[in-house]
């Protein structure tokens, strides 16, 4: 089997590894495909390497076939498509005793604390994965784990039929919130610098418009009777994202924190006294979430095919990389199909 392996920052590898056989309570998954995120880059980067060892397998965005079962796991057969929820919660914690195990104290995400997806031949505890349906195609299911994080974002902001919604940044996730929320029948904007991203979402029939020539603030107020909008998701990760998001908010509006911030910002606190805003943090996604995801990409609601800009073969895993943090690209993937399990 082969695997990529973190080796520093901007040094990743490729290594031969022998597979081992499931241990119990685990199955073997023949993985097909992996996706890379933001957080894969900050990894590459070199940002998380206090919480990534060295010759760690990265990875979480996945899809493939169950290849072996180990002994004392039942309900799965051979053969069977899946994905993996990739985030393994301690049940002892404060957050996991009051049923918020996603975001455990202890948290074990797989890729990041434990070996990842991108290898061949990936043994996962099977509470973990997810069946698929068998007509859906292993690249399109390689979306699901960053759909369940739009799902999760879009219930965390509660979202309703014609509530006004503005998205700030148009990455993957900032889209996928977008489609997310419209499919939910709210009126969505989309506020994204890139001409790239603005016309891929305009493509998948987001209203994308551009910060630097347009006045957002004017705009929503122009479409909502000067009230602003029901909810504003922050995903670019930028002060002038903070900005927007909290500016466009209606009297009692919500700001969902979705984007990881490095640093402290400057937040505009007088306004989220004087129109009683609410500050929501949502971070990851629960096991319905993820049984959400798969409907939505099953089903076509999410346009998989525009959302996927490249598939890279292991061997091109710099390549892949580089692809996705010189922009031009929405979502890349690594095709494993042809490597030896």
């Amino acid at each position: 089997m082969k695997a990529v392996v973190y080796q520093g920052a901007r040094h990743l590898g490729i290594e031969e590894r022998n597979p081992e056989p499931p241990g119990r309570g685990q199955v073997r998954i023949a993985v097909a495909y992996t996706g890379i995120c933001g957080t894969d880059l900050h990894i590459y980067h070199g940002d998380m390497d206090a919480r990534v060892g060295a010759s760690a397998i990265i990875g979480h965005e996945m899809s493939g076939r169950i290849a072996a079962v180990g002994e004392e796991t039942t309900g799965w057969s051979v053969g069977q498509a899946v994905t993996v929820m990739p985030t393994r919660s301690c049940g002892r914690c404060v957050a996991c005793r009051r049923g918020n195990s996603h975001v455990c104290h202890a948290m074990n995400f797989l890729g990041i604390d434990s070996p990842g997806a991108m290898q061949s031949s990936w043994n996962v505890p099977a509470d973990l994965v997810l069946p698929l349906p068998e007509d859906l195609p292993l690249d399109h299911a390689a979306l699901v784990e960053p759909v369940a994080v739009a799902v999760h974002d879009v219930r965390r902001g509660n979202v309703t039929a014609d509530d006004q919604v503005v998205v700030v940044g148009g990455g993957p996730v900032g889209v996928l919130i977008s489609i997310v929320a419209k499919g939910r029948g709210a009126r969505v904007l989309l506020v994204e610098p890139d001409p790239f991203r603005r016309a891929a979402a305009n493509g998948m029939g987001i209203e994308a418009v551009d910060p630097g020539t347009n006045d957002v603030v004017a705009l929503v107020n122009d479409r909502t009777d000067g009230a602003g909008a029901d909810i504003a998701f922050e995903v670019s990760g930028s002060a002038a994202g903070i900005g927007t998001a909290v500016d466009v908010l209606t009297t009692r509006g919500r700001l969902v924190m979705v984007a990881i911030h490095p640093r402290p910002r400057e937040v505009n606190l007088h306004r989220f006294f004087w129109r009683e805003l609410e500050l929501l943090g949502a971070r990851l996604y629960q096991r319905d979430d993820m049984a959400e995801a798969v409907r939505l990409v099953a089903s076509g609601a999410i346009p998989a095919e525009q959302l996927i800009s490249r598939v890279e073969p292991v061997e091109a895993v710099d390549d892949a990389f580089t692809a996705l943090e010189g922009g031009g690209v929405l979502k890349v993937l690594l095709d494993w199909r042809e490597e030896d399990r």
